[in-house]
């Protein structure tokens, strides 16, 4: 079994949070500890990068809320969770925090190899390539749209 398990989150998708969150509790041992962590963009305005429509604050206070949301409803109860949401690129703020917080095992579950999701299949190979404990990568159980037409 594993000691940390750090569970990389999108916490816009339901679907992916339960996914996660299954396997994490799968893997855990007697004295694991479960971590769920999500990547968010800070974000800014078109052309001009530095201008948000939200506080930063805000902005960390909604997708912490969103997160927190996603533990409560498929997190077991007898299971407890560290919350962290950090700011700016996904694959090199995930692997500093996994590193930060000692993590043996990170877990990602991967949108496919669809156009749509392209910057999504670069977060996953490079966490997969420059991680310095074991990942483990998950199907998503659902395809998107274009992915299932390829295969009729």
């Amino acid at each position: 079994m594993y000691r940390k398990i750090l569970l990389a989150i999108d916490y816009e998708d339901d679907g992916e949070g339960k996914r996660a969150l299954e396997e994490g509790v799968r893997l855990m041992g007697e004295d694991s500890e479960l971590h769920l962590a999500t990547i968010f963009n800070p974000g800014g305005a078109g052309f001009f990068p530095h201008v948000t429509t939200d506080a930063p604050e805000d902005r960390e206070n909604e997708v912490r809320e969103s997160l927190s949301l996603l533990a409560r409803k498929y997190l077991p109860m007898k299971h407890s969770a560290s919350l962290h949401v950090v700011a700016g690129t996904p694959g090199e703020k995930l692997l500093a925090l996994a590193a930060n917080i000692g993590a043996d095992l990170i877990v990602l579950v991967s949108k496919g190899a669809s156009s749509r999701w392209p910057m999504r299949r670069a977060t996953v190979e490079y966490v997969a390539v420059n991680a310095c404990c074991a990942v483990l990568i998950l199907p998503s159980l659902i395809k998107a749209p274009e992915e299932a037409e390829d295969k009729t």
